[in-house]
């Protein structure tokens, strides 16, 4: 096979092949990337061996990867914020900007927002790809390609911590201590937060997130959500100001709610089932807010920000490393659930 553009494509559920791909040109307003890094998602791993999430659905061959950096290599029209050489990581998510959520600074609710490896648009796990400038954010030269890519995932906490309210003296919980629940223990941290504690029914993640900084970790071995909430209460020495629930099990959702402080607030991170039985009269009576999230908003620079200053160390999630030409076996190391994070360099050898 020849490898001018080589491309991880889904072609359909258990169906992912490596092809050679033209390499893609820039249009007004966009950069061509030559592809660095690119992280291995759960949702990658989700449209791979399931064909779809919720009403997003795997329909035409899409090339999957949206965690990612990248050296810029052509600019097209009216590109005037990048150059030839600039190392970016790239935020994957482009709304159309001239809608209310847009107008309204919360371009992440836009109904016409292209994601990247979000059916029906493609991803970047490639040679080359092709982006919008103004969605790519230039890296400092003493943070790596990797960190770069790690920003996506990053971002999700910066943005859950912000939903959240997380502040100086906070105690927060953290339901779940996947990635996703790794980065929002790094942002609650680095925000001020007091106390963290960690909850997950792996021994070995529990591991990971005291190493990263958490202060307490429960592991849930009691599937009775009162039980595991009284028991974080023990650990702690107070009910959490705030919980963030990263894993989207129902019970560890009812957990969230009846570990919180009356008054609190819980951020639903985690997605599961489309309908799921919680305490709501039990967090009405108490004043306790349910927020939710999708993805992120504006918390690019902040994440960078957080991450070139030293606030938030990344390293330490990265687990495995695979060529783009092993993107297969990357994709199996994932399904078996190991490790934290999977990169994937996209760069020749």
């Amino acid at each position: 096979m020849t490898d001018i553009n080589l491309t991880a494509i889904l072609y359909e559920k258990d169906d992912l092949r490596l092809e050679d791909q033209p390499i893609p040109e820039p249009g007004p307003g966009q950069v061509q990337l030559t592809m660095a890094q690119v992280g291995i998602c759960g949702s990658d791993v989700h449209y791979w061996t399931h064909g779809r999430i919720g009403d997003f659905i795997v329909k035409a061959p899409m090339v999957l990867g949206h965690e990612a950096s990248a050296v810029v290599s052509k600019l097209g029209p009216d590109v005037t914020t990048l150059k030839v050489g600039d190392r970016v990581a790239i935020e994957p998510g482009v709304p159309c900007r001239t809608c209310h959520f847009c107008k309204s600074g919360r371009y992440n609710l836009c109904p016409d927002m292209k994601f990247c490896a979000t059916p029906p648009y493609h991803g970047n796990l490639a040679r080359y790809y092709v982006h919008a400038a103004d969605f790519c954010f230039k890296l400092p030269d003493h943070v790596s390609f990797e960190e770069g890519a790690l920003l996506e995932p990053l971002s999700v906490g910066v943005h859950a911590t912000n939903r959240a309210g997380v502040g100086l003296g906070n105690t927060v919980l953290v339901c779940g201590a996947g990635p996703i629940g790794l980065v929002n223990i790094l942002t609650a941290k680095a925000k001020g937060a007091s106390f963290v504690c960690v909850t997950d029914i792996d021994e070995t993640r529990l591991n990971k997130a005291k190493e990263i900084g958490a202060d307490f970790v429960v592991r849930v071995a009691n599937s009775d959500p009162l039980k595991v909430a009284e028991e974080i209460e023990t650990v702690m020495g107070t009910k959490p100001d705030i919980t963030i629930e990263c894993s989207g099990a129902a019970k560890s959702i009812q957990t969230a709610i009846y570990a919180t402080k009356s008054g609190g607030v819980v951020v639903l991170v985690g997605l599961g089932q489309d309908i799921v039985e919680v305490p709501v009269v039990n967090a009405g009576v108490r004043e306790v807010d349910i927020r939710g999230i999708f993805r992120y908003v504006n918390c690019y620079p902040t994440a960078l920000a957080m991450l070139a200053s030293g606030k938030i160390n990344v390293k330490p999630l990265i687990t495995h490393r695979f060529k783009l030409e092993e993107s297969v076996k990357a994709f199996e190391a994932a399904k078996r659930g190991e490790g934290i994070k999977i990169m994937i360099e996209c760069s020749r050898s």
